[in-house]
């Protein structure tokens, strides 16, 4: 097979990349050169927002093309017009977030999606962006020839949003955790290298449309993430478990300053722990165990001196020691958990 992928270098394109050379695929990677090539690609130099900058993609035919992409949908617009006469199948990578905010627990591919995205549109909000990424994809190679994966929370090895990174640095310090509860509130994430193979299976047999893209719900829980984390890094940390109302009457914000805990029986545990994903595990989805994720996560990060990447674009996550020792030491954290 003969693969095309735009980026290929960080996280999601990176580990697509390596899927496909390790089933021997023909792989060829556009990219603007900030980072190296992966030995065995054929690399293509180009910067896509940039005039002429998908020079280097006037000649050649692909089977399918992957594109990551998630600033401006005329980007995609652009690189799926110049392709649509010499790939096969358009494989966009897109997210969750181009539901209609908040969508109910269990929400299909069906779900109703964000408003006011366009294909041609500049950069605006994230979930505009992803949506007009797919409208991009579907006006160029039609909806028999694009497959559009909505991915969730993406894990593993090569994060640069910072999510688990920050979980696994935190936790390595050691002494008392702040952990927010409850231990056994049920995660939805998919290992990156899990997302990578399933689109190569998917763009293989042809597969078409809008997938949600993540673990089932419950794959794996709060708890078992930060045991995961403890049992990894093997560091002295004491995992304290407290109460969601602690947590949010501190003023911590979820998500972003607990990476990857949202409160159960909110809008926002129902949108990004919630999804149906009876669809893509039809299609073979397979999702390996949260304790490979972690500890995978964390060789990688000691291979890079312990400070992973981080996407300019992205927000800093994670929450500061100062607030967290001021709320463990408050009355013993009131409403722990067990």
């Amino acid at each position: 097979m003969r693969l095309l992928v735009l980026g290929g270098t960080e996280f999601a394109g990176r580990a697509v990349v390596e899927a496909a050379l390790g089933r021997g695929w023909e792989v060829t990677v556009l990219n603007r050169g900030r980072h190296g090539p992966l030995p065995g690609t054929r690399a293509v130099r180009g910067d896509r927002t940039a005039p002429g900058g998908l020079a280097g993609l006037a000649g050649g035919e692909w089977d399918v093309v992957v594109d990551t992409w998630s600033r401006a949908p005329r980007a995609v617009r652009d690189a799926a017009r110049l392709l649509r006469g010499r790939a096969g199948r358009y494989v966009y990578v897109s997210s969750c977030s181009v539901y209609a905010w908040a969508p109910s627990a269990g929400y299909t591919e069906e779900a109703p999606l964000v408003e006011g995205a366009a294909a041609d549109a500049e950069q605006t909000e994230y979930q505009q962006d992803k949506r007009g990424g797919e409208l991009a994809a579907l006006g160029a190679f039609g909806a028999d020839r694009s497959l559009l994966v909505r991915a969730g929370l993406i894990l593993g090895p090569y994060e640069n949003i910072g999510r688990l990174p920050w979980w696994l640095s935190r936790i390595a310090r050691g002494g008392p955790v702040l952990a927010p509860g409850p231990r056994d509130l049920p995660l939805q994430y998919v290992d990156v290298r899990d997302l990578a193979e399933w689109i190569l299976d998917a763009a293989g047999a042809g597969l078409s449309g809008p997938y949600n893209l993540m673990s089932p719900r419950g794959h794996a829980t709060m708890g078992e993430l930060l045991d995961a984390c403890v049992r990894a890094t093997g560091a002295g940390a004491e995992l304290r478990w407290t109460d969601p109302d602690v947590v949010l009457g501190a003023g911590i914000q979820p998500w972003t300053q607990l990476p990857v805990w949202v409160p159960p029986g909110t809008d926002g545990h129902d949108a990004l722990h919630g999804a149906d994903v009876s669809r893509a595990l039809g299609a073979g989805l397979r999702c390996r165990p949260v304790g490979e994720t972690v500890a995978d996560t964390w060789d990688w990060l000691r291979s890079v001196g312990g400070s992973a990447p981080h996407r300019p674009d992205r927000p800093p996550v994670g929450l500061d020691p100062e607030v967290e020792a001021k709320v463990l030491a408050a009355g013993g954290v009131p409403g722990t958990t067990p």
